[in-house]
């Protein structure tokens, strides 16, 4: 028994002592090929986690003040562009539409009237001209009659009388004559007058259709549009609340507008290239990946562009690794961009080489 015993103990620990070699050798090897395999894996690929999907975000803001008349959306559902959201009470921009209309069709008559009083100018211009003509036969025919009476009164074949009408026949025609001038220039004078008020009027006309298509304008403002396609959200208006121009209602997620934005690190960018194949994991569907491709890369880095950036002029410096907003496009499906929302934390692989 004793013997058995012996042999069996030296037999168990030579058993041992081979399981021990095997065990780190098969670690090894695995260590190995994991080491390998990610060697391999990151001379090819640049990675980051800290990226995120973003989206163009369309705010919606009205432009004319009002009581909210009636709301046409629920909160988190998806609009068209071109559809009518929130309509405002517009009785009292219909009301400025009249008065600008009442106020055109005015400045229309004001034109009316000037084109006739224009029109009738030229007519007593007309007149004038031909009591012109008039005035210059009967001087003429005066003046030949003092001629012809100045010769006889030195003879005495007439008397002093007759030579004296003949004188005040005269004079009476150059001054009738000088009269009808005097209103031909007067008539000429009115023509310009009536004309600049034509212009007048004209400009008023311009003025007032201005007023009524600024106020079809604001009366177009009160049914507020979505701007763009997209999912609604943040609303902060009610029925009945009374709001101001420029008062922010809503955002719109415009559709098919999302893309990431991977933050990389500055020591990462030497590789990475506009046009380079991404693959994007999103943290909530992590068994499925998104075809991306590099678009552009931003002009300053995250903190540079942040609200308050570093200053290393001032205290102890401290370097650190910037990061560098780097906007990838996504090639995925439509069903799968309904799924993704602005804000979504991802994954980021980008392929440096083939």
């Amino acid at each position: 028994m004793t013997t058995e015993s012996t042999t069996e103990a030296t037999i168990e620990p030579k058993k041992k002592s081979k399981v021990v070699p095997i065990i780190l050798a098969v670690l090894i090897v695995i260590g190995a090929v994991f080491g390998v395999k990610e060697y391999m894996y990151y001379s090819k690929h640049v990675d980051t986690d800290d990226a995120q999907i973003d989206g163009d975000i369309s705010p919606v803001v009205a432009r004319v003040g009002g009581y909210v008349n009636e709301i046409k959306f629920e909160e988190n559902t998806k609009v068209t562009e071109g559809q009518v959201l929130v309509s405002l009470d517009d009785r009292d921009y219909k009301v400025k539409l009249e008065q600008a209309m009442a106020g055109q069709k005015g400045a229309d008559a004001g034109v009316g009237v000037s084109q006739a009083e224009i029109i009738a100018t030229s007519a007593n211009t007309g007149t004038a001209k031909a009591n012109i003509e008039s005035a210059k036969v009967k001087l003429w025919q005066a003046q030949k009659d003092f001629d012809r009476y100045a010769n006889l009164i030195k003879d005495g074949s007439i008397t002093q009388q007759q030579f004296d009408q003949a004188k005040a026949t005269r004079d009476v025609a150059q001054a009738t004559y000088n009269a009808a001038k005097d209103q031909y220039t007067v008539a000429l004078k009115q023509i310009g007058t009536t004309k600049s008020q034509l212009a007048v009027s004209s400009n008023g006309v311009s003025q007032r259709q201005s007023d009524v298509d600024f106020a079809k304008l604001q009366l177009s403002y009160t049914e507020i549009k979505a701007p763009a396609t997209g999912i609604v959200s943040k609303k902060s208006i009610q029925k009945g609340q009374l709001i101001q121009a420029g008062q922010s209602l809503f955002s719109i997620v415009n559709e098919n507008s999302l893309y990431v934005t991977a933050n990389f690190k500055e020591t990462q960018l030497e590789e990475i290239r506009a046009g380079l194949k991404v693959e994007v994991e999103v943290d909530a569907f992590p068994d499925q990946k998104i075809p991306g491709e590099v678009y552009n890369f931003s002009p300053v880095t995250g903190a540079k562009g942040s609200l308050l950036p570093p200053d290393n002029a001032t205290g102890n410096f401290v370097k650190v690794v910037q990061r560098v907003p780097v906007k990838i496009k996504l090639k995925a499906s439509k069903e799968m961009l309904e799924k993704l929302r602005p804000g979504m934390s991802v994954k980021v692989s980008v392929t440096t080489k083939d």
